[in-house]
């Protein structure tokens, strides 16, 4: 345990109250993971909690503290009553840390260590950790029609963790997998991109159309190339609702666009920049080094790079602003990209001029 995470458990049992490291942390922790998410319960109330830390509230009624790169949250045990569109809406707090867990998803998500590294395992989540098995915390239909973010997350886990869902949770994600719908989109392409940026992604997709939450939810997963970047992913199936910025899109449509083209060449690194162009790369199984070493090569790579102005073409051929000047930018780009004209001002005038 770090030495950051040991004082703040310190300093809660010094005023008085249980403290312990739950969930991710402790998880990843036995699984040799290193891990900057940090959860952290405690008997303390949230005034307590503020008090100790002298920081404002989170979202969750506990606080939030960012140290030396760890994201730490620190929450009162607490039972959650009632969900509406799977967010808890009733929440009491209690001092009894078994409650608090019994709220928690999956086995292996409520896991706990105290102070000294002693593990505290109330409900065998190390028994599954072991098996490689993710388990659902109490009745598992009742807990996925309570917060139905828990099929997808469950599958994430199975993906990420290279673990298996047991027949409990499979039967239940069968059952009410229409209620994948319910779940806000964002959640969604949340959990999505964690599934599809992880190396074992097939075992996840695999997953999504054994429970045929790809129908669900409209995404139909083609044969496609996996790439480091989660647009040249999005770029080769069909997303349906899923949100997208709208600098995402036009990432998304120009991947879409090279790939369709076949090549990349001069033309496609002018027009759509080196980024797009290395994500397309991948799935056209073009060299990310030849991409590189062609676009250096360009002997231009941006429209203002041209050794010619817009005025400068009005006045030497006499002609007056309007479409005419973009259709004569775009023959110099491809003359010039085809190494036919050096980007020199005296050779395009003169091109130009041949051309009046």
């Amino acid at each position: 345990m770090d030495k950051i995470i040991k004082k703040i458990l310190e300093k809660i049992e010094y005023n008085g109250y249980e403290a312990y490291l739950v969930g991710g942390y402790v998880r990843d922790l036995l699984l040799g993971v290193k891990s900057l998410d940090v959860d952290i319960c405690t008997s303390a109330l949230p005034k307590d909690i503020y008090n100790i830390f002298n920081v404002d509230a989170n979202k969750y009624g506990g606080v939030n503290l960012i140290i030396n790169n760890y994201n730490i949250d620190i929450t009162t045990f607490r039972e959650e009553k009632e969900y509406n569109n799977g967010k808890p809406i009733k929440i009491n707090y209690v001092k009894n840390l078994k409650e608090d867990l019994i709220r928690r998803d999956f086995t292996i998500n409520a896991i706990c260590m105290d102070k000294k590294g002693k593990i505290i395992d109330l409900l065998n989540g190390i028994n599954d950790l072991n098996n490689r098995t993710i388990k659902m915390i109490g009745n598992t239909n009742e807990r996925l029609k309570e917060d139905p973010s828990r099929i997808i997350r469950a599958i994430r886990f199975a993906t990420v963790l290279k673990f298996n869902l047991n027949d409990e949770l499979k039967n239940g994600i069968k059952e009410n997998a229409n209620l994948i719908n319910s779940v806000s989109k964002n959640k969604i392409r949340e959990e999505l991109d964690k599934i599809l940026l992880n190396e074992n992604y097939m075992e996840g997709v695999k997953l999504l159309k054994e429970f045929e939450l790809d129908k669900h939810l409209g995404i139909i997963f083609n044969d496609f190339n996996y790439t480091k970047d989660l647009m040249g992913i999005y770029a080769q199936i069909k997303t349906g609702d899923i949100p997208f910025t709208n600098n995402e899109k036009s990432t998304i449509i120009s991947i879409t666009e090279i790939v369709k083209y076949k090549k990349i060449d001069y033309w496609t690194l002018f027009n759509y920049g080196l980024y797009v162009n290395l994500v397309a790369g991948e799935i056209l199984n073009v060299d990310s080094k030849l991409i590189n070493k062609m676009y250096k090569k360009m002997p231009i790579k941006d429209r203002k790079d041209i050794q010619i102005n817009g005025n400068e073409i009005m006045d030497l051929l006499n002609i007056k602003p309007g479409n005419i000047i973009n259709k004569i930018y775009d023959q110099l780009i491809i003359e010039i990209l085809n190494g036919k004209l050096k980007n020199k001002k005296s050779d395009i005038k003169l091109y130009l001029l041949k051309r009046k």
